[in-house]
């Protein structure tokens, strides 16, 4: 019985080496028959070889161990097969993993591709069309400029807020209204550097902001009043210095020679950012736009908590002063619209009450830890100082207005339109349109005179002259102080 068994075995593992063989044999024969075959299919021939042998080779040693306890001579063959077989497939895995390293623009190189992209950012599209929120999923939204504050007047460095930790403290505690403001300075950034792609002469003013809100809206997410435009596109052109958007059939065609401000702002809940540029086609204007940029940023640097805002007034006339520029073969000193001002942001209030001026003797009122800044300066060529001109277009809820009863039933409709829809943020008669109101001026107008809309109509200087602005927002952090919505660009 001992001798069949033997047999049996032996017999056994004679079929194994010529079924061993003939596997081999075949996947000689397909590698010679397709010695051109990608290393892809050679790799999955080899695993599934690897398959085909490794099972039995167990099994079989299984069965030996099993029939024969003491078959010396079974078990060292079996044993040196397995060492082989395992040989084999460590040897073929190196050359797979050399196959990989070798070859950067296939299996490896993809793996590494999915890794970056589950990983990394969604890129924007051209036009921007994809959400700030969702570029950014994690809501770790890009920082603006962070500076340190200037030292007191007595000397002191301010450098200490940088490193204490009450005041990292008190920063951290407010982290989601500074992840507020930077999410809508991010879509700031974006639309603007997308309206520098196309604005030309011979585009109508309605179309350019039209086109500049549509984009706006997208990046920003509008969702009512939790995140939206914080007031209309302002496009004043040449002597106009600010609050002029066209209204409904205003034909206003931007010209090769005009020098437009582009003045539009972004919310998210209310945190508002109010950036401003200026845009000229005609280098003859680029004195003036550097004076009042320098202008901007001297004010911005000059701010900080502590400072009395004449003194950040009187460093920016002094600035702005220093500059002259000649168009057409006239010489102009470039002079500060003394009255018009910086000011400081609230929640939903665009101007929460202090006024940043542009000229020296303003206000002795001091800046304060935790408050939001709009620097803006305007220079013009003409007399420094603007009036109230043209057809209205700006409109904004008074803040402060109690109830007050109204007794036409169209003004009682606006005013709900209103409050649905903009609440205390300005917003123009072409956003009414767009909502599909219609003969409303009436009504309007009985809301003006009853004190709770006020009427922000264009501000011009004398007619012949150019003015030029440029605005950033500021968050007077605890530890620094940071120019939110500074970009590459300004």
């Amino acid at each position: 019985m001992r001798h069949f068994i033997s047999q049996s075995l032996i017999m056994a593992e004679l079929q194994r080496d010529v079924e061993l063989q003939l596997l081999n044999g075949n996947d000689l024969k397909e590698e010679r028959e397709d010695p051109d075959a990608p290393e892809s299919i050679k790799k999955k021939r080899r695993k599934k070889k690897r398959s085909k042998t490794t099972a039995p080779v167990c099994d079989f040693a299984a069965g030996a161990n099993e029939a024969e306890g003491d078959g010396e001579a079974g078990g060292v063959g079996d044993v040196t097969k397995q060492l082989e077989q395992q040989t084999l497939e460590d040897k073929e895995r190196e050359e797979d993993g050399e196959e990989d390293g070798d070859d950067g623009e296939n299996s490896a190189g993809k793996k590494k591709k999915k890794k970056k992209k589950k990983k990394g950012l969604k890129g924007q599209t051209d036009p921007p069309s994809i959400p700030i929120c969702e570029l950014y999923p994690s809501g770790d939204f890009p920082k603006g400029e962070e500076c340190e504050y200037p030292p007191s007047k007595d000397g002191r460095s301010a450098a200490w807020r940088t490193t204490s930790e009450e005041k990292r403290a008190l920063d951290m505690a407010n982290e989601e209204m500074w992840s507020d403001f930077r999410e809508a300075a991010e879509a700031h950034r974006q639309v603007r550097s997308y309206v520098r792609s196309w604005i030309k002469p011979g585009m109508t003013m309605i179309d350019i902001c039209e086109k500049l809100e549509d984009c706006s809206r997208r990046l920003i997410k509008e969702n009512g009043l939790k995140a939206g435009l914080a007031f209309p596109t302002g496009c004043s052109i040449n002597h106009c210095a600010a609050h002029y958007t066209p209204n409904a059939g205003d034909p206003t065609v931007l010209r090769y020679d005009d020098v437009c401000k582009i003045d539009f702002g972004t919310h998210i809940n209310g945190r508002i950012i109010d950036c401003a540029f200026t845009v000229t086609f005609n280098p003859k204007y680029d004195r003036l736009l550097e004076a009042v940029r320098d202008a901007t940023n001297t004010g911005i640097k000059f701010a900080g908590i502590d400072v009395r805002l004449c003194d950040v007034g009187e460093t920016i006339q002094e600035v702005m002063e220093s500059y002259e520029v000649e168009i057409d073969g006239k010489t102009y000193q470039v002079k500060p619209i003394r009255n018009l001002n910086g000011h400081s942001i609230g929640q939903y209030r665009i101007h929460s009450g202090k006024t940043v001026p542009i000229v020296k003797g303003g206000e002795a009122t001091r800046m304060e830890e935790g408050e939001a800044y709009a620097i803006e300066t305007f220079g013009s060529t003409g007399r420094g100082a603007v009036h109230d001109d043209m057809e209205c277009s700006h409109y904004m809820k008074n803040f402060n207005v109690g109830h007050v009863p109204i007794r036409l039933p169209r003004a009682k409709h606006l005013l709900n339109v209103i409050n649905e829809n903009f609440c205390t943020l300005a917003f123009c008669r072409r956003w009414l349109d767009r909502l599909g109101e219609s003969k409303y001026l009436m009504a309007l107008k009985n809301l003006c005179d009853l004190g709770i809309i006020d009427p922000y109509p264009p501000l011009c200087d004398i007619k012949g002259s150019y003015t030029a602005q440029y605005e950033h927002t500021i968050l007077l952090r605890p530890t620094y102080k940071e120019v939110v919505s500074r970009g590459d660009d300004y």
